[in-house]
């Protein structure tokens, strides 16, 4: 009885603090292990030209980024503006404009915080970046806006002049960026309407700025000439008085005089018109015709110019759409299970080959006596995978070595297995091929994707819920390409293989 009363007291004040501890232990372990988020700034970062600037990042909640990967990029995944990974900074692969120009505060790492600083700004610097935070197999990442800017000289006020009565006033000022504001005011800050103004980009890419008013005797003598740089929501501002001895007095006699004058000289002129040969004013005529066929080839050619900005702007946004829609999908697809793939021999073309494990196959040039069974490819040299999906979210992983002739993808239950197949997705089949100098998705017609990206192992992603198909770099995790969502059927889905001589397909083990 003593000694089962001490295995008690033993287990009471032993055992079970310590189970207590490893349990909260384990708890904690697998709280900082949760999914996390890497959040940046919503309002666009604002940089001065030829200063320092630092885009904001963060992970949330906070967490020691140490130990993860961190990618800042623009429009190109592996073409990396600064790239944090194994605890250093790695430069093999970063965009040239950027080199020794970027780096990673370290001493927040361990909080989480994983600031980019760019040194000294250039115009090309503006636009959007990607904060790309990776920890084994979850990612996240955010996207950020720089915008540039430069705040220019003071404005320079000078008087140029009599004009319709008045004086003519022009303001000049140089160095500003993005096009600045510029507006005139009277002595009580109200507008006044400018005569002419003119914009200008210099060599440095800053804008020079030119506009002219003409004021009247009695009327805003006093005036300021005020520049804003409406991205730094800050201005420049000059002012001048124009005295009344500066302003034209108009003589009545003169006037008189002016006016016989001009009748005189009117009537001359009408005299010597009408005495103008004919062959004269056939070439004056010529002559106009002519300067109206060139201001009609100025107005074609500023037409072509404005057509060739809104492509560039439509192309620009079809870009950022694309982007949007590869963050989504990633961090969609962010948590998803791998699924243990294998082949069905009973799908595949006589002159195929199975491992007994059936995870991989190759073509030989020897036709096996097996029955033709409703199920087996009989002309295209394909293969079907055992399993079959009909929901939730999967992956797996095929080794396409540097075969030059395969495809790589899924296909519905239902697909053809007699006679010859034009792979698309209104065949059933959604995959990507090498075939031998093209690489491209076959969708209808197929999308030619860039030959120097084919990789050696591709995965390939399938979320039954979205009907959606992509396809990853397995090396890097570069994407690929993206059937788009509700693309795929409620039919049951399997995996699908198309061989040919020289090729060897694997699944990942």
């Amino acid at each position: 009885m003593k000694v089962l009363s001490f295995c008690q007291s033993f287990i009471a004040n032993f055992l079970l603090p310590g189970f207590i501890i490893f349990f909260l232990t384990f708890y904690v372990d697998n709280m900082e292990s949760a999914r996390f988020t890497v959040i940046g700034s919503r309002d666009p970062v604002i940089a001065i030209l030829g200063q320092d600037t630092v885009l904001p990042c963060h992970l949330s909640p906070r967490m020691s980024a140490a130990n993860m990967e961190v990618r800042w990029f623009r429009s190109e995944f592996l073409s990396f503006v600064h790239l944090y990974r194994d605890g250093k900074d790695q430069y093999e692969g970063q965009m040239p404009e950027y080199r020794g120009r970027t780096e990673l505060s370290k001493a927040g790492l361990t909080d989480g915080n994983i600031p980019l600083r760019i040194l000294k700004i250039t115009h090309s610097d503006e636009g959007q970046y990607l904060c790309f935070v990776q920890e084994g197999a979850l990612y996240e990442e955010t996207v950020l806006e720089l915008r540039v800017a430069a705040l220019g000289s003071t404005p320079l006020i000078s008087v140029e002049g009599h004009q319709d009565g008045g004086i003519r006033v022009v303001c000049r000022s140089a160095g500003w960026y993005p096009e600045a504001k510029v507006l005139w005011k009277d002595l009580n800050g109200q507008h006044l309407p400018s005569l002419c103004e003119t914009k200008s980009r210099g060599d440095n890419n800053l804008f020079d700025t030119e506009t002219a008013i003409v004021i009247k005797e009695q009327s805003n003598q006093n005036l300021s000439c005020c520049i804003r740089n409406t991205v730094l929501n800050q201005e420049k501002e000059s002012a001048v008085y124009i005295a009344d001895p500066f302003f034209p007095r108009v003589n009545p006699w003169m006037v008189a005089l002016s006016l016989i004058l001009m009748v005189l000289f009117g009537f001359i002129g009408l005299t010597v018109y009408l005495f103008k040969t004919k062959g004269k004013l056939t070439e004056e005529v010529g002559k106009q015709d002519l300067e109206i066929d060139k201001r009609d080839e100025e107005i074609r050619k500023r037409d072509n110019e404005i057509d060739k900005r809104d492509q560039e702007i439509s192309k620009r946004d079809k870009e950022i759409e694309k982007r949007d829609q590869e963050i989504r999908w990633r961090k969609h697809v962010a948590p998803i299970e791998e699924a243990n793939v294998t082949l069905d021999p009973g799908t595949a073309h006589p002159e195929l080959f199975l491992s007994e494990d059936g995870k991989s196959v190759r073509w030989a040039d020897t036709w096996q006596d097996l029955p033709n069974n409703p199920e087996k490819f009989d002309t295209e040299r394909c293969v079907l995978g055992r399993e079959g999906f009909t929901s939730g979210r999967c992956y797996w992983e095929v080794v396409v070595g540097s075969g030059r002739y395969w495809a790589v993808g899924m296909a519905r239950e239902s697909v053809r297995r007699k006679g010859g197949i034009r792979p698309s997705p209104e065949e059933g089949i959604w995959a990507v091929e090498r075939w031998p100098d093209q690489f491209r998705a076959l969708t209808s017609p197929a999308t030619c994707l860039p030959l120097s990206r084919v990789p050696s192992r591709i995965r390939v992603c399938l979320d039954c819920d979205r009907g959606q198909v992509t396809f990853f770099d397995a090396c890097d995790q570069a994407p690929i390409f993206t059937f788009p969502p509700a693309s795929v059927p409620g039919e049951r889905i399997r995996p699908w293989l198309w061989v040919w001589p020289g090729s060897q397909l694997s699944l990942s083990p």
